[in-house]
């Protein structure tokens, strides 16, 4: 039977590569190969400090208790901030962004979900042409102002100018493919860019996740950024991916969002990660936090939004 030093050293060896695994999986996040996958999963590889741990204590293992903590420290450096609280940060803007699902049997219902939020904004994807009607119905006389093209729609309290396709199809793709809008809210606080985008989904391939036309879609949009004139944009959609994905970086590059809050938004049965943005330039993400799951098969964020100085 071994002793406690034999413990202690088979803990070691359980446990230390594990350890350092994790934690250059989330240090070197940025560099190591794995697409879309490890993004998406990357905060649940906190998982792992509990497991060590336990492991450790089973083992009567001083050093693989200690080897928890390099796990631990990496995840804390990365996600810390998720673990502070929002607050009342100040905000002059409300905005909502909902994949709605093609297949949501309640609209109105889902958009008095919405509206709960007081919003200022809504996006919605996955709006079908027969449904849209509906949408329009159920939002109040507080949202008179709205635009839609495809399958995305916007709906504001705001004047809304300017409005028209954004076209973020995939060279791939067909004509009839048509997920993506642009308008100019005009708000209290001056005339903003909105961009409602809906970016495709990642299919499983032979040769791992298949994210080409994803990534395709995210260039053309950031490529539309780019070229956007005004000082003050807002991006409000479904873009299949976290934004730690590197398919993103065209998108991610230019505007920012707020991380103090995990908001997984997919799958609603079980979120996993937040797939559905609110992201800015000229502006300041302060929050973004879900809302109450409607029925649909994504989760509605909120976010709040102040006006830089």
């Amino acid at each position: 039977m071994s002793g406690p030093g034999g413990r202690d050293r088979a803990g070691w060896f359980v446990a230390l590569p594990v350890a350092v695994l994790v934690a250059a999986l989330l240090i070197f996040r940025s560099v190591v190969p794995g697409g879309s996958l490890l993004p998406t999963f990357l905060p649940w590889l906190g998982v792992t400090v509990p497991l060590l741990a336990g492991l450790a204590i089973w083992r009567r293992s001083r050093v693989g208790m200690l080897a928890a903590l390099l796990p631990l420290g990496a995840w804390l450096t990365v996600f810390g901030g998720h673990l502070v609280p929002d607050g009342d940060r100040p905000h002059d803007l409300v905005v909502v962004q909902h994949n709605a699902s093609d297949e949501n049997p309640d609209p109105a219902g889902t958009v008095r979900a919405l509206l709960a939020a007081g919003p200022d904004l809504v996006a919605l994807e996955e709006v079908t042409p027969e449904a849209l009607p509906v949408y329009t119905a159920a939002f109040t006389a507080d949202y008179p102002h709205h635009a839609a093209h495809g399958t995305v729609a916007l709906w504001s309290r705001h004047p809304l100018a300017d409005a028209g396709p954004l076209d973020i199809r995939p060279a791939a793709f067909g004509p009839d493919w048509n997920r993506g809008l642009r308008a100019v809210a005009r708000t209290p606080h001056g005339d903003i860019a909105v961009y409602v985008a809906h970016l495709p989904s990642i299919r499983p391939a032979a040769t791992g996740l298949g994210t080409g036309n994803r990534d395709d879609s995210a260039a053309r949009l950031g490529a539309a950024l780019r070229a956007e004139r005004s000082e003050r944009v807002i991006l409000l959609g479904d873009l299949n991916a976290t934004a730690a994905d590197r398919g993103l970086t065209p998108i991610t590059s230019q505007l920012t969002t707020s991380d103090a809050d995990f908001a997984f938004s997919f799958p609603a049965r079980l979120p996993i990660a937040r797939i559905d943005h609110v992201m800015a330039r000229g502006l300041t993400v302060t929050s973004v936090r879900t809302l109450p799951r409607t029925t649909s098969d994504h989760i509605p964020i909120v976010a709040g939004l102040a006006a830089s100085d």
